[in-house]
C-alpha cells in the first residue's frame, strides 16, 4: 500500500535550513521513501512522543521524525534536524516542543 507523504510547513523550513545540498538530497530521498511501508522504516519513540517514528539520515546525524495516519494513509513529517544530545537544539526536543505547543497538527 502507497501512502501520501505531507510535511509540516515547520518541518520544510527545517529542511530549507540544512546547510549542506547533498544532506537535503539524501533526507529528501529518504522521505520519498516513505510512501511504502513507513511502520517497517524508522524507529518506534516513547514518552511525548509515542505516536511517533524517527528515521536516521545521512550517516545517521540527521532525523526524520513522523507518525503514519493509518486511517487517511498518509505520513506526516513534524520534523528534521540533527540529534544532538542535551542540546536546547536537539531534534527530539525540538519535536517535542512542536507538539506540546500545538504548531504541528496533521491535517484531517
Amino acid at each position: 500500500m502507497t501512502h501520501r507523504v505531507v510535511i509540516a510547513p515547520t518541518a520544510l523550513r527545517m529542511l530549507a535550513g540544512i546547510p549542506d545540498r547533498r544532506v537535503r538530497e539524501v533526507i529528501v530521498k529518504r522521505i520519498d521513501g516513505l510512501q511504502t511501508d513507513p511502520e517497517k522504516q524508522g524507529k518506534a519513540l516513547i514518552g511525548e512522543l509515542s505516536e511517533y517514528r524517527s528515521l536516521r539520515v545521512s550517516g545517521e546525524r540527521y532525523r526524520i521524525i513522523y507518525r503514519v495516519c493509518r486511517q487517511s494513509v498518509f505520513v506526516y513529517i513534524v520534523a528534521i534536524g540533527i540529534r544532538k544530545e542535551g542540546s536546547r537544539e536537539d531534534i527530539y526536543r525540538l519535536a517535542q516542543k512542536l507538539i506540546r505547543l500545538r504548531l504541528v497538527e496533521p491535517e484531517k
